[in-house]
């Protein structure tokens, strides 16, 4: 065979390949990971099953150069959902307009209702975005309910886009913006209790950001209870559930917030750029359109987001990671990422000098901590330590600022994470704190 004939076979057998995904059904199936079964038995015993676990981690393909405990910045896909990206990708690359001027919006549809259907909500109460900060920031800055000398609260826990954004309705609005700090060390009680003091301290708060899991510390902040405090006092509440879908196991009602940012690029595993935003169907009107939006009509939510042309295949592979968030459930993943929390928080806690900032406290943590050497509340302390674990250990940590008693470290571990890895942390930060000579 010659040259172009061997050219010719590869572009025939490329082409097949290409139009069998142009005809592929948009609905995931039934089980994004064939001969993965469903975990069995009480959460403890799920949680520590290795033989179930080890099998999960068979779904990733992550790099041997480093232990990554750095799985808060999003999270991998996992390999049925990464190969449904590149199906999806060659699909939309071979049809091209003619796919997008003929069946995207019926497929984005889809895609929002098996959304909807898993986050416990009607399809017409949400809408996809790039990612959380996205879906708050046309939150907040689309709240129509504040007129000059309102007072509008957040806390130093709650993520920076957030804040900024919070800040921002000053000018905006003619609002006051008031900031708080959670207690340290936090627990349940001190934190409702540091809520009931700001909102009382600030009588005329229209409106409260509020944070499920912390991406400084992991705390998992009591939404439901401060969201009927607020809503006693007439304030509304938006949440940033950027962390916690996925991570945590609920369904939006349970928030009892009316107005919620959601990332699926975290804790579901779909590919980089995708998240929705949450607007219960009888409070639509509170949020205005985005920049005016005429592609949608005024009591569509999808008018409350305008971002362009996205990237198709990104949304197109949500399904099957929700899929795959499913098959394993919601529960199991919550017992399993909290035990391996436990698992090295229990080792390290008494080490010398490193305050875990994150409590042992039941409901108040999933699967991120995070720590500080005393003393060390500088950048460059942290930073330093970061690179010490990272360079000396090949263990991957992040620094996060924010904290009102200083900078902290955070470890966050992944549904790949076993007990070796675990291991390994400890025995480094043994050694880092000079517990354990090196």
């Amino acid at each position: 065979m010659n040259p172009t004939e061997t050219l010719s076979s590869d572009r025939r057998s490329i082409l097949k390949g290409l139009a069998a995904a142009a005809v592929t059904s948009l609905a995931a199936p039934a089980m994004a990971a064939e001969g993965l079964p469903p975990p069995t038995g009480s959460a403890a015993a799920i949680a520590t099953d290795k033989t179930y676990w080890a099998a999960v981690k068979g779904l990733y393909a992550v790099t041997p150069d480093i232990v990554n405990f750095e799985n808060g910045y999003w999270g991998i896909m996992p390999e049925p959902v990464r190969r449904e990206f590149i199906h999806q990708s060659d699909m939309v690359n071979y049809q091209n307009t003619y796919y997008a001027r003929q069946r995207v919006g019926a497929d984005f549809e889809a895609v929002r209702a098996k959304v909807a259907e898993a986050v416990g909500a009607a399809p017409e109460e949400i809408a996809l975005t790039r990612g959380a900060t996205e879906a708050l920031q046309l939150l907040i800055g689309g709240y129509i309910r504040l007129k000059p000398g309102d007072a509008v609260l957040y806390a130093d826990l709650d993520y920076d886009s957030m804040q900024y954004a919070m800040n921002a309705l000053k000018a905006r609005r003619g609002v006051d913006v008031v900031k708080f700090d959670i207690p340290e060390p936090a627990t349940r009680q001190a934190v409702l209790d540091a809520y009931a003091h700001a909102i009382e301290a600030n009588p005329k708060t229209r409106l409260l950001l509020l944070t499920h899991v912390s991406h400084r510390t992991g705390f998992v902040m009591p939404v439901t209870e401060i969201a009927r405090m607020a809503k006693a006092k007439g304030i509304d509440t938006i949440v940033d559930a950027a962390h916690s879908w996925g991570q945590i196991d609920f369904h939006v009602g349970d928030l009892e917030s009316d107005f919620v940012g959601f990332n699926l690029h975290k804790w579901i595993g779909a590919p980089l750029g995708v998240g929705f935003l949450y607007i219960r169907k009888d409070r639509l009107a509170d949020i205005d359109r985005a920049m005016g939006d005429e592609d949608f009509a005024q009591d569509d939510i999808r008018s409350r987001v305008h971002t362009g042309t996205v990237n198709f295949a990104t949304v197109l592979t949500v399904p099957t990671a929700v899929a795959l968030h499913r098959q394993i459930g919601a529960p199991a993943k919550q017992a399993r990422l909290r035990y391996l929390r436990d698992y090295w928080v229990s080792r390290a806690r008494g080490f010398k000098d490193l305050e875990i900032l994150t409590p042992d406290e039941a409901g108040s943590y999933g699967a991120i901590t995070s720590f500080r050497l005393a003393g060390k509340t500088s950048k460059a302390d942290n930073e330093a330590i970061v690179v010490k674990l990272r360079d000396s250990h090949k263990i991957m940590t992040v620094r996060r600022a924010g904290v009102a008693r200083g900078q902290c470290i955070r470890v966050t571990p992944a549904l790949f994470t076993d007990e070796a890895d675990l291991d390994r942390l400890v025995e480094a930060l043994a050694i880092v704190t000079g517990t354990k000579a090196g």
